[in-house]
């Protein structure tokens, strides 16, 4: 039985996002059938079925060139900004890299897409894990912990021209001078960001609204929510945290097994193994080596953010179960992958969200849940080791 706290129980509901398969070749790296396309019309058509069944976010991905399995790729900010024109609620994360954008101007196109959009763009400032292509597009590539400088610039700089006048920044990657610009956005672009390593965690305490965990057990979700909340504290500030998930729902749990065993065992071990050497080189270039991907093995690394490892197999019931468990150690946001993306997404928000949002009432009742011996478990022992410090 799961015992929750007066905090735990007062928790905001936890929120879910989907990946925008806005590049050719689905969420995962196997030769299995996917029903998906990263057409605009089917990425319109998924956008408006995920704000009908409860999604409030979406992720698009960036990449320039063919890679990995993603041989065709829409560029992320148009690409957002259409599904936000398309939409009424849905919040949309467009990914976007320092390195290949000049900081102002993006805050221009995203103060513009605020306007348009009714706030509701968002910015994933992603450090970067593919040096060859970025070396291959003409721009320098810095050393890992320095790539955090660089993000952490970038920013500074966003925050500084969307709320003062004559903003000035003098930096090592970017300076900007007696910068005004209008209009400045009523409310600003929450701001995401990965990583695993101490400059991604200390710098996500400093400036960032959101932190993404690439898929991990609940009880190392606790962990990293300690770590990085500590970081937060460190600068009089709170963060919130999403996790990746690939989530495979059935009518049984042995199913959704097979799903998954099927995905693993079609996967295409040439582009895996391609995708785990650039990923691995960005993670084990870090001073500490605990960049994200350090530690994946073949199977993880067919989702291409650890998403089998937050283990959303199952029954509705058991997957509901399970996005709660995470809830109660810190987690704020799911973010999902799907090997059918429309049709799964459908499926999500009908049958899993209702389930998840029944067990939270449950929780603000007053009600102590049995989530079953094993997250049960994971939930105890992660407030044991303070794993949880969001929640007191």
């Amino acid at each position: 039985m799961t015992s929750t706290t007066p905090a735990q129980r007062a928790l905001a509901p936890v929120k879910f996002a989907y990946w925008v398969p806005n590049v050719s070749g689905g969420l995962v790296i196997s030769t299995l059938p996917q029903r998906t396309s990263h057409d605009p019309a089917y990425n319109v058509e998924v956008a408006r079925a995920a704000e009908r069944v409860g999604f409030e976010y979406a992720l698009s991905q960036v990449r320039y060139a063919a890679s990995y399995g993603a041989d065709a790729q829409h560029e992320s900010t148009s690409f957002s900004l259409a599904l936000l024109l398309a939409t009424e609620k849905l919040k949309v994360i467009a990914a976007v890299h320092p390195f290949f954008w000049h900081p102002g101007v993006l805050a221009k196109f995203a103060a513009t897409a605020q306007e348009l959009t009714n706030d509701r763009l968002c910015l994933n400032v992603v450090s970067g894990w593919f040096k060859d292509e970025a070396v291959n597009l003409g721009v320098t590539w810095p050393e890992h912990d320095d790539r955090y400088v660089q993000s952490e610039e970038f920013i500074r700089i966003l925050r500084g021209v969307w709320s003062q006048d004559g903003y000035t920044q003098d930096g090592q990657f970017f300076n900007v001078r007696d910068i005004t610009m209008r209009p400045q956005p009523k409310r600003q672009p929450e701001i995401f960001q990965g990583g695993n390593s101490t400059a991604a965690q200390a710098m996500a305490g400093r400036v960032s609204d959101f932190y993404f965990l690439n898929g991990k057990s609940i009880a190392d979700a606790a962990a990293q929510v300690r770590d990085v909340s500590a970081q937060a504290a460190l600068n009089d500030r709170q963060i919130r945290f999403g996790i990746n998930g690939f989530a495979v729902v059935r009518d049984s749990r042995a199913e959704a097994e097979q799903v998954l065993e099927d995905i693993i065992a079609h996967a295409d071990a040439q582009k895996v193994e391609g995708f785990r050497a650039s990923v691995q080189e960005a993670g084990n270039a870090s001073p500490d080596r605990k960049g994200m991907w350090a530690d994946s093995e073949f199977r993880d690394l067919v989702q291409y953010n650890d998403g089998f490892r937050t283990g959303l197999v199952g029954t509705p019931d058991e997957v509901a179960r399970r996005v709660l468990a995470y809830r109660l150690v810190g987690i704020d946001l799911v973010l999902l992958g799907f090997l059918h993306v429309k049709e799964e997404v459908e499926a999500f928000g009908e049958l899993v969200i209702p389930r998840v949002r029944e067990l939270e009432q449950r929780l603000v009742d007053g009600e102590d849940l049995q989530l079953g011996a094993e997250l049960d478990a994971a939930v105890e022992q992660a407030g044991q080791a303070g794993g949880v410090p969001a929640l007191v």
